[in-house]
């Protein structure tokens, strides 16, 4: 069986944690980011993880991790 390729842009966008969790950085963390509020701009820093329903195809992209 050939060797099967990494979705190199899905590299890019996801982390697999030690425990097997996929992470993903929030979406508009940086347009228009001066009006939002600090409280806002705290919660776009961080990770969360990818919704159960999304971690089937995210786990097809990325073969090896």
């Amino acid at each position: 069986m050939p060797k099967l390729k990494t979705h190199k842009s899905t590299k890019r966008r996801f982390r697999i944690t030690g425990s097997g969790k996929i992470m993903h950085s929030r979406v508009g963390k940086s347009h228009l980011r001066r009006k939002k509020t600090p409280r806002v701009k705290r919660q776009y820093s961080g990770e969360v993880v990818v919704n159960p329903s999304n971690e089937p195809r995210v786990k097809r992209l990325l073969p090896y991790r």
